[in-house]
């Protein structure tokens, strides 16, 4: 297992050079100038000239790939532009907290009610449970979050007044936005789980379990889940990473200073370092969860880490 780790530790390192080295030349091809044009333009091309130098802007591109690599590998991610002599790394950490806070509530409440309707719609398949969670599933993943929002906003923030509809002053501004990005991971969980399970009850093993009289509590919970949560620990690695590192539109909607109104600010205004910093995060950060993923298919399943250790 060890070695296994090491490996893909590696090539996550390769990945990772290569989504930076691609994101550095792309974004040197974005249209316009990362300084304000009006205040830019009044200045003489001496000063012009300072600025540019001073932020390493009037060397090369392959120059700047360099130096930029380089100081990364010292930890030093530059210096942002639009939040003037501002670290790159205290940038997004000042804005990575809300996000996590909202994107692991959704996380806790997809997962929760995601695995309780599965097995319940798996339980009781073909019955009014089944359906009702069914049509949850589609409607979850058919309807933007953005528009769950909104919806959540309205009814429950200014109709019925019983939580903030915006702004960050308060851990209960968290709550609206983390159920909203929860529908969407809640209907993919619930769907998942329900066809393992379904598929898990017809095996050989449930049926003797059941004609030695185990309970079906028991069945269900000692021998069909812990069979059936394989899948939904494939799908839940993509949800945490899409919903710890925040959501554009939810994070608008309800004025949440988080990394996802950052990071498109930050396009808009051509800032660089902070583009990158983020692209960074991101890449590392999902890479980091599949490989979690995978660790914890071998605690799951010992047959995935037998045949691991074989390939080692």
């Amino acid at each position: 297992m060890v070695k296994y780790v090491l490996k893909r530790l590696g090539y996550i390192l390769v990945t990772l050079w290569i989504i930076i080295t691609c994101t550095f030349f792309l974004m040197k091809n974005l249209p316009g100038t990362p300084f304000d044009a009006e205040r830019f333009s009044i200045m003489t091309p001496a000063q012009q000239e300072k600025v540019l130098e001073m932020y390493g802007l009037n060397d090369p591109v392959p120059v700047q790939y360099v130096k930029y690599i380089g100081n990364m590998l010292r930890g030093d991610l530059g210096t942002s532009f639009t939040y003037v002599n501002q670290d790159v790394a205290k940038v997004i950490g000042s804005r990575l907290g809300p996000s996590a806070l909202i994107g692991l509530q959704a996380v806790l409440i997809g997962l929760a009610l995601g695995l309780i309707l599965g097995v319940l719609a798996a339980w009781k398949h073909n019955s009014g449970i089944d359906y009702f969670t069914m049509i949850l599933a589609v409607l979850g993943v058919s309807v933007p979050n953005f528009v769950a929002a909104a919806l959540l906003q309205y009814f429950i923030g200014l109709k019925w007044g019983v939580l903030p509809i915006a702004f960050w002053t308060s851990w209960s501004c968290s709550i609206l936005p983390s159920i909203a990005l929860s529908f969407s991971a809640t209907a993919q969980v619930a769907r998942f789980m329900r066809t393992e399970m379904l598929d898990v009850l017809d095996q050989d093993y449930i049926v003797t379990a059941r004609a030695k009289g185990i309970s079906q509590a028991k069945v269900l919970m000692k021998h069909a889940v812990k069979n059936s949560i394989i899948p939904v620990v494939t799908v839940l690695g993509p949800i945490v990473v899409n919903l710890l590192t925040g959501s554009l539109a939810v994070e608008n909607i309800f004025s949440i200073p988080g990394i996802g109104s950052l990071f498109v600010d930050c396009i808009k205004a051509n800032d660089y370092p902070v583009i990158m910093g983020i692209t960074i995060f991101y890449a590392a950060f999902y890479m980091l969860i599949v490989l979690l993923v995978d660790v914890v298919y071998s605690l799951i399943d010992p047959r995935i880490r037998l045949a691991r250790g074989k390939e080692n």
